[in-house]
């Protein structure tokens, strides 16, 4: 197996070099770190990570932590934060913490004893073991998805309450005066964001929304829809795909069809949701692109290479299919 003393020589560059290259490849001019790179590659050099990690308390690896794996909104988003961590050369430990604050401080222990070089976290509770290291201005801990400002970390989400607004706004649009709408749990930020402009989007003309409570899952999607549909709603928002499914199963479960005579709407644009019969309409979330950003802050911080982090939000979209009609056309059928 070549060394880096190898490389070194066959580079003409300095073994410090040759590391700097491969840890901290923008401090090295690019004429040095093409050359260093193609040494690297032509020799088929490959660091001990180990014993790298013994030398400079660098492990490597970034922690990423969900409330809830089993949710498939999460999987792009881990996936774009994979490819993004591997580019900048770091591997993902992976942790599903259930909505549990004993599991949440487990991990964020992990990144206490150095196991991990940062932490993103994709729920909304901040593990108290971290809030001491939190307040840091340059803290390699970034928030994914569920921003709130009171977590005093960077986070990169998108603007939930416009998002909520959009869906109601397109409802009234299609004619719809009986809208209900599933929430997510009360304590989740996107989901009291995604209310608010639900409900001002309604007074703003003149409706009044029916609410029901949910947790994400197409149980309570279900559940949620089936009192809706008994108060005489004719369009559902769900503030997930999962729940928007479930809806549509208590559309057919009470002998109605959607759209013809209640419009669903969901959130996320989840994989399936294009294929769903029928197809679903909802607000996509840049789901990769959230992980890839959230990356690239905590590399950022971890690199020293921008001022401190800030929030960044990005775009969200309605994406219009089969599971919503106007009014008349539903009418016409019942």
């Amino acid at each position: 197996m070549p060394t880096i003393i190898d490389v070194a020589t066959a580079a003409g560059v300095s073994t410090a070099t040759v590391s700097r290259v491969l840890s901290h490849p923008e401090r090295v001019l690019p004429a040095t770190r093409d050359r260093v790179l193609a040494t690297v590659e032509a020799l088929g050099y490959r660091p001990n990570v180990a014993a790298r990690s013994l030398r400079t308390l660098r492990a490597a690896k970034i922690l990423v932590t969900v409330p809830d794996i089993s949710n498939p909104f999460f999987a792009s988003v881990i996936r774009g934060a994979e490819e993004a961590a591997r580019d900048a050369g770091y591997g993902v430990v992976l942790g599903d913490t259930r909505h549990d604050r004993a599991i949440e401080d487990q991990y964020g222990a992990m990144l206490l004893r150095r196991e991990v070089d940062g932490l993103i976290f994709l729920g909304h509770h901040l593990p108290d073991s971290l809030r001491a290291m939190a307040a840091s201005d340059r803290a390699p801990i970034v928030n994914g998805c569920e921003y709130s400002a009171d977590l005093g970390v960077p986070s990169v989400h998108i603007d939930n309450a416009a998002a909520g607004a959009d869906a109601i706004v397109h409802l009234a649009e299609l004619g719809h005066r009986a809208i209900g709408v599933v929430t997510g749990p009360d304590v989740s930020p996107p989901s009291r964001d995604r209310l608010a402009g639900a409900r001002a989007a309604a007074e703003q003309r003149g409706l009044e929304l029916l609410e029901e409570h949910g947790d994400y899952s197409a149980r309570s999607g279900f559940d949620g829809a089936a009192r809706l549909i008994a108060s005489g709603v004719t369009a559902i928002f769900c503030f997930s795909d999962v729940m928007a499914m479930g809806a549509i199963g208590a559309v057919r479960a009470a002998g109605l069809s959607c759209p013809e005579h209640v419009s669903v709407v969901g959130f996320d644009d989840l994989p399936l949701a294009p294929f769903f019969q029928p197809a679903l309409t909802t607000i996509a979330q840049p789901k990769e692109l959230i992980g890839r950003r959230t990356v690239k802050l905590l590399v950022e911080l971890l690199r020293g290479t921008s001022p401190a982090a800030a929030p960044e939000q990005l775009p969200h979209e309605l994406v219009v299919r089969q599971s919503t009609e106007a009014v008349p056309r539903r009418a016409l059928r019942i």
